[in-house]
């Protein structure tokens, strides 16, 4: 049987890029999809390319960042499956680029409005019914910003390692729940977000960033495909009780991972933990 057959996946920014690439790994592992993003047109291509590979979808344009848009996503979904299985928070901007006392100000806010709040409201509006059936799975896409410092990106920088530790703390706030929630490291993959960094790093002068975007977008980047499959096995079966975590798509040996959770469960491993000086 398909890892998730059956099962009711909402996944945000699902219309390109990482989102549109986890959807189709969840179609062909069985699963129903609940499509959200702003263009209702990607939604669309993304649906019908779900929709041949045997899933039954909906879509639902959405600002995730407005609480009422978010409780209309969860509603529709309801209405449509009955349930929500999976929650899979993709949606997120790189955000403005340069100094952080040159940046604009509302786009500095708006970056932390839909990378940290956006997920947060997500989570908060499907929590009751993962509670009500007694089981979820949460994946939150957490970004390189979150293991790096990148000079000349605080706003997306704060905002993923923001969303790390929220995991955590829902993660423990969820103990005992069957509800596990973890984060996603995707790596730096060649989507619509990178080449958009890439031109504003040139914009900026920062010729880091630039050279780092120049190789992403040039066929260097990390496997989406990758990033796909380790979405595949935090929501299904097979990553069991595993919670509070990050998991890296580029280094982590996820495959593995079922036969060391109860001593990743039992350990700091894989968490944003303070390395004190020897």
């Amino acid at each position: 049987m398909s890892q998730l057959h059956n099962r009711v996946a909402l996944i945000t920014g699902a219309g390109r890029g990482i989102g549109r690439a986890i959807a189709l790994a969840y179609a062909q592992e069985g699963a129903r999809l609940a499509l959200a993003a702003r263009t209702r047109r990607d939604l669309e291509q993304t649906a019908q390319a779900a929709q041949a590979l045997g899933a039954a979808t909906c879509i639902v344009p959405v600002d995730i960042s407005d609480p009422t848009q978010v409780e209309g996503l969860v509603r529709h979904t309801l209405e449509q499956f009955a349930t929500i299985d999976i929650l899979v928070n993709n949606a997120g901007i790189a955000g403005p680029v340069g100094p952080l006392q040159e940046n604009d100000i509302t786009a500095w806010i708006q970056t932390i409005q839909v990378n940290l709040i956006g997920t947060y409201l997500c989570c908060r509006a499907v929590l009751p019914i993962m509670h009500q059936q007694n089981r979820g799975k949460i994946i939150n896409l957490s970004g390189a910003g979150a293991n790096n410092a990148w000079r000349n990106l605080s706003a997306y920088g704060a905002s993923k390692v923001a969303v790390v530790r929220l995991t955590e703390t829902l993660a423990l706030e969820l103990e005992g729940s069957n509800i596990q929630v973890n984060a996603l490291g995707p790596g730096s993959i060649h989507t619509q977000m990178w080449e958009e960094l890439r031109d504003s790093a040139y914009t900026a002068g920062d010729a880091q960033l630039y050279a780092l975007g120049q190789r992403v977008t040039s066929g260097g980047g990390a496997s989406l495909e990758r990033a796909a499959a380790l979405a595949v096995f935090l929501a299904s079966d097979a990553s069991g009780v595993l919670s509070g975590r990050l998991i890296s798509a580029v280094t982590d040996d996820f495959p593995t991972l079922p036969t060391q959770i109860q001593r990743i469960m039992s350990s700091d491993a894989l968490t944003l933990r303070r390395v004190d000086l020897p």
